[in-house]
Parts: structure tokens; sequence; C-alpha cells
């Protein structure tokens, strides 16, 4: 290049394979006369824009004025195979030639989701190969929350952008407006957060209520002023002044003492209640007028304003609430229930709340309960806080246990509870009542080595004393095979039996007819390439089963390398169903505790699954038009849809070698009949899957993260 011939750079090219354009940077500049050249498009084009830029690089390379921009971003929608960029500074001339039938990196931002998988996985590859798997989903992890925490308010914004004047109207129309009541305990809380607090109640678009505030004969001088000043300017609003300190619980009960309204909702000092809180309740109460208790989703804000950690909640969910308190805030309850069961209980401050769902409940039927998903209730983080750290109140976990353990007496069922994993988790192990046959069935056609170590695992590790097995075999042609089930009939005698079945392939009609030859008050599915970790694990198992109530119940499975693989199964999660908690190491607490503590789901997998045996039998069992796929979780739909609740317990685990046995979709065949099979799912269970009741609408359908969806 001679010294007087134009200088052009190509930094990068990018395109956008989706738009069939090209972003394409760099510098130009006249090295003789120190200006830029004119860049232009030698040949037809469907689009272009032409941007100049600065670029403090090239001005102090080449000795520049300060404020000439050398450098260009020149983005072009092209069809053609090639582009000629011509830059023109008087009689100089020179053409820049771009091949486009090469593959170029994905503008940023643009990026298509197989394109950004392709990028994840490569640099998940790296970590992974330089730090090893614990550290590599660790490090997922974080990543995840740090994505929540930057999309959520993103979510905010989109979600919560208000039409008033279409709610009051709305409102308006509302044949059904209960007077709400919203009691408030009171007690040395700063101005500040207080008067948020009350102004966030005057704020709510639905203006029939009442709050009723209870001060614990605070020492704070400035409290009662303040309360009295809000008493004088609405008449809405009531106080009473304690004489003496009870603490939250008695505090709580002299606001419920002057409450007159239909409905009472429950109010920290210090939180705020979202300005539709009030109006998406008597929205949901005007749908159903029976219902006694409502509670929504809610999140947590600082000192500075800031929305974070949302909580989105499934619909009711028995077992859960037995694990955490799940429902929290915004509760709204019955008033009459309220007065029923006495309010709070003294001697359970901390968890006065959680206690008192929990008789709540009691009274009432699922069907009279319901779950606003939307954020209605903005949870305040103080230094002083349970939410800021849950390390400074202790106490408040134990009253939660004696709560638990509370509601077992009362509904006389023989257990105890015990404190899980994570603070406010906790455990309930039921006393199994009889100790009634569990016969377990495991289909297999050849898989010697995966059968070998499933049934060794159960023989060796299970304390559960009363259990056969029956083996349905789908054709297997290994010698070994007969020898490994001659060893087992030696060892456990009659409570070992082989049921032949060569038939062609069907998991439904294979587990239909085994069923039929066993003899066991719970039939325990359980697929060959398995192997049990926890000695209870059939114990646990059937400590839940024995209850009228609970319909399937499932396991938490490993793959080999001790991640999850299954640890329950939601509706519409990457299709018919998926896995939640999917991958995430053994040991994480997962969403909100839910790998710790056991969950209500609307399925769980067959590849180990229990079911009272009367059960299967009154639904004929799984459906044999799902020859492979979804059987299992249509069986569990079933056993919901008669008022049965089906459940994953934690503290029962396996590994999982999973489609070891059959392989995976690979073939024409197998794609054409799972789509039939998924159809299938669709047409029967369409609305479930559109809006699964234990999961949450604002979560994500595409993965098993919880993240938020888009």
């Amino acid at each position: 290049m001679s010294e007087n011939e134009l200088i052009v750079y190509i930094d990068t090219i990018q395109q956008d394979k989706k738009q069939k354009s090209y972003l394409i940077t760099g510098w130009a500049l006249d090295p003789v006369t120190k200006t830029v050249p004119k860049i232009s498009i030698a040949s037809a084009h469907d689009h272009v824009t032409i941007q100049s830029v600065y670029r403090s690089d090239v001005i102090m390379a080449q000795k520049l004025s300060g404020n000439l921009e050398a450098g260009f971003q020149l983005e072009v929608t092209r069809s053609a195979s090639k582009l000629e960029l011509v830059f023109q500074s008087g009689e100089q001339k020179r053409i820049e030639t771009i091949d486009l039938t090469q593959v170029y990196p994905a503008i940023p931002g643009r990026e298509t989701n197989w394109q950004k998988q392709v990028q994840n996985m490569k640099r998940v590859v790296r970590y992974y190969q330089k730090n090893g798997l614990k550290a590599t989903l660790n490090r997922m992890k974080k990543q995840q929350v740090k994505q929540q925490e930057e999309d959520y308010p993103a979510f905010l914004a989109t979600n919560e952008q208000w039409d008033v004047e279409e709610i009051r109207s709305e409102i308006a129309t509302f044949s059904y407006q209960p007077k709400i009541s919203i009691l408030m305990p009171v007690y040395n809380v700063e101005e500040e957060w207080l008067t948020k607090c009350i102004q966030s109640v005057q704020g709510q678009f639905y203006e029939n209520w009442e709050l009723c505030m209870s001060d614990d004969a605070s020492t704070d001088p400035n409290v009662k002023p303040l309360l009295e000043k809000f008493v004088a300017q609405d008449d809405r609003i009531k106080v009473v002044f304690r004489q003496d300190n009870g603490h939250i619980s008695k505090a709580t009960n002299s606001a419920l003492e002057i409450a007159t309204g239909e409905f009472c909702a429950l109010l920290d000092n210090d939180d705020e209640l979202a300005p539709i809180a009030l109006y998406e309740v008597v929205k949901t109460l005007n749908k159903n007028p029976e219902l006694d208790l409502i509670y929504s989703d809610e999140d947590k804000i600082d000192m500075q304003g800031n929305r974070f950690d949302p909580a989105f909640k499934p619909d009711f969910s028995p077992d859960l609430l037995l694990g955490t308190n799940y429902i929290s805030h915004l509760g709204v309850y019955r008033t009459t229930i309220l007065h029923q069961i006495n309010g709070f209980r003294v001697g359970y401050e901390g968890s006065q709340d959680y206690d008192l769902v929990l008789r709540f409940v009691e009274q009432t039927t699922p069907e009279r309960i319901a779950h606003i998903p939307k954020i209605l209730y903005y949870w305040r983080i103080l230094p002083t806080s349970t939410a800021a750290d849950q390390s400074t109140k202790g106490y408040a976990f134990d009253a939660g246990l004696k709560a638990v353990q509370d509601a077992l007496v009362r509904r006389k069922i023989k257990g105890t509870a015990t404190h899980a994993a994570g603070n406010g988790l906790f455990d309930v192990h039921y006393e199994i009542l009889k100790e009634e046959l569990v016969s377990v069935i495991i289909p297999t056609k050849n898989g010697y080595d995966d059968m070998k170590r499933c049934l060794e695992s159960i023989v060796e590790k299970t304390t559960y004393p009363n259990y056969e097995i029956v083996v349905a075999d789908n054709g297997s042609d290994d010698v070994r095979m007969k020898e490994l089930y001659e060893q087992y009939t030696h060892i456990l005698g009659e409570k070992f039996q082989v049921i032949d079945l060569p038939i062609p392939f069907n998991y439904s009609r294979i587990n239909n007819l085994a069923a039929k030859e066993a003899n066991g008050t719970y039939l325990l599915f359980l697929n060959n390439d398995t192997e049990v970790i926890t000695k209870d694990w059939m114990s646990k198992m059937v400590s839940f089963a024995q209850f009228e109530r609970i319909g399937c119940v499932g396991a938490k499975l490993y793959y080999p390398n001790h991640t999850i693989q299954h640890a329950g199964v939601v509706l519409g999660m990457g299709g018919a169903a998926g896995h939640p908690h999917h991958t995430y190491p053994r040991g994480d607490f997962g969403y909100f505790g839910k790998l710790e503590i056991n969950v209500n789901y609307s399925a769980v997998t067959a590849a180990c699954l229990m079911i009272r045996a009367k059960d299967f039998h009154e639904l004929n069992g799984f459906n044999e038009e799902l020859t492979v796929a979804f059987n299992d979780v249509d069986l569990c739909l079933r056993e919901q849809a008669l008022g049965r609740d089906n459940l994953f317990l934690h503290g029962v685990e396996l590994f999982h070698f999973e489609s070891q046995s059959r392989g995976y979709e690979n073939t024409p065949e197998k794609q054409a009949r799972f789509e039939k099979e998924t159809a299938y799912m669709y047409d029967k269970w369409g609305k479930l899957i559109e809006n699964d009741p234990y999961y949450n609408p604002n979560l994500t359908r595409t993965g098993g993260n919880f993240s938020l969806r888009k």
C-alpha cells in the first residue's frame, strides 16, 4: 500500500440470520488530507444505514484532530453473495469486497435461540473443563439468580401498567363489594416505614376497606401522634392503644376485635400493599363469593424502594403447607372463621401467621381457597426483619415447628414434625398404621446389569419389612436373566415372581398386566434402571400413600452424577410436561426450598411411583393408548380429578439411569408415536397443561429453573 492510498480496516462482521442483515464496523482515513472518506455501496441493496463513530484509538495512533469521527458502523440488508464497500476521498478510491456466503458471528442481542444455546454450552464446557462439575453447577445457579435480578424490573414494568380509570369502572360493576378489614399490629416502627405502609392502604383502588391498627404499647414517642394523625385524616382508619405490650399475637387480636369487615387482610407495619391488592381480592370474590381464604404472590422491597426476590406460589397445596408457610402474604381470611378459631395464639410469635393458616384451613375446604398469581404484597427488608436475615429470628422457626406438630395432633394424625434442611422448612414423619404388602412392579427386557443393580439395591437397603417384587419380563432372551431370576427366587421365595409378557412393547399394558398379578395393598412401579439410595424409601412412601386423600407418591431421582433427574412433574413445561429443578445439584434447596420438603405436584414419574392398588384398579390402570410417554402423567391427573393430592417426597432418593433401557426418541417411528401421545395429552388435559395449578403462570415454561416467564 502506497503512503497516499486510503487506509481501510474492517474490524468486525456480524450477522442477523432472521433479518438477513449484516453489521460491519471499522475505520477509514485519507492519510494525505487527514479526513474521513465517504462510504457507499457499489451494488444494489435492500437497505443500508451508515453511522460515523468516534474512535479514540485511531485518533491517537494517527495523530488526528480530537473531534474527527474516523470509525464507521454499517448495517445492510442483503440477499446477494457479496457486498462491495466503496471508500472515496477526492480522486482516491478503494473498494473492499465482503463474502456474504461465509458464516459470521451473530449480532449481540440478536442471536437465535440456537446460537445462544451453542454459545452458552461452549462457555459451560470450558468452565467445566477447568473447574469441575460441582463448581460449574454452582456457577450456573448464581448466574440464574443474577439473571432473575436483572429481569425482574422489566417484568414489573410490563405487568404493572394499571389503567386506574378502567379498574375503578370495573369495581363499580361488582355486585359484591365486601368490606375488608386490614389488621395491622404496630410497635416502635420508624415513621418513614409506618407512613409508607398506611399510605399503601390509602392508595388502594378498591375503597371499601378499614385499617384496624393496634399499637402494642410502643415506647417510641413518635408512633402515637403519627397514628392519631392518620385516624383524624381518614374515617376508615382506626386504632386501639394497648396498655401493655403483649407481642404480636395479642396485638393482632386487639386489631381483630375492632374489625367489622367480612374479610380480614394481614399487614405488617413496615410492609406495603400493591395498589391493586384489594381490587384483585374482591374481583376474585365476585367470581366465587363462597371463598374463605384468598392469598397472593409477594416480593421484597428494600429501604430504597427497589423490589426483588419474588415468591411465585402454587395453588393450594396441603402437603407443601406442612413443609413451609408458602401462603404468607397477602393472606385474606373470612372474619367469621377467624373468630371461630379465636384468632392468633400466644406462644407462636414469629410464626403466628403460620399457626393461624394451619388452623384456618382445617375449617374450610380446598374449593374455598383461592390463589391470585400476582404480586400484591411487598415485604420490607430491614436489618432486623426475618426476610433480611433469617438467623435473626431463630425463635420464629421453632414456633413454626410447634405449629406443624400441633396441626398433626389436632388432625389426629400420628406423626412427628422436625426441622428440615433450611430455616422455615419442616418435615413431617407419619407413623405407618399398618405395614401392608407393597408390590414392587419392575418391567424389563434384558438389561441384565441394570436389573441386577436394581434388585440388589432393593434387597440390601430396604428396611420396610413387607414387600414383594413382581418382574414383568417383556421377552428377555439374555440367558443371564433367567439365572438372575432364579437367584432372587431363592432369596425371596414366594415374594419374588416373574411374569412372562412376550408382547409388543407397551409400557402401560405391561404394567397393567403385572398389576393384576400383584398381591399388594400398594403398587410401587419402578424402572429397572434405578438404584435405591435411602434405606427408608419404601417406608416413607407407604407412610403417605396410606392416606385416602393422597393419590400418587413420587421420589427424588438423581442422574449418576448426582444431579436431579426428577423432583416432580410440571404440566406445560417444555411441551406437555417436564421436570422442574432438572439437573440441579444434589443438596440444593431448590426454588424456595422445594427440593428439601415434600411438595404437591400435578404428577410424578412412574420411574418410581406408589399408588394404592384399589385406586389403580378403580382408574383401570395406565391408559394403554399411551404406550410409552405420559402414561404416568395421565394416571396422576386422573387421580387428581378424583380429588386426591399427588406428592413428591424429597426424602425418597434413588439413582435413575434414564432411557438406558429403551433408548431415545430418535427414529421417525418413535417420533411419530411421541407426537401422537402428545396430541392426546393436549386434547384431554389441555386446560391443565395451559395452567398447571401446582406451578405458577409467571414462571418459565421452557425449562425447570423457575426463572421468569418471557
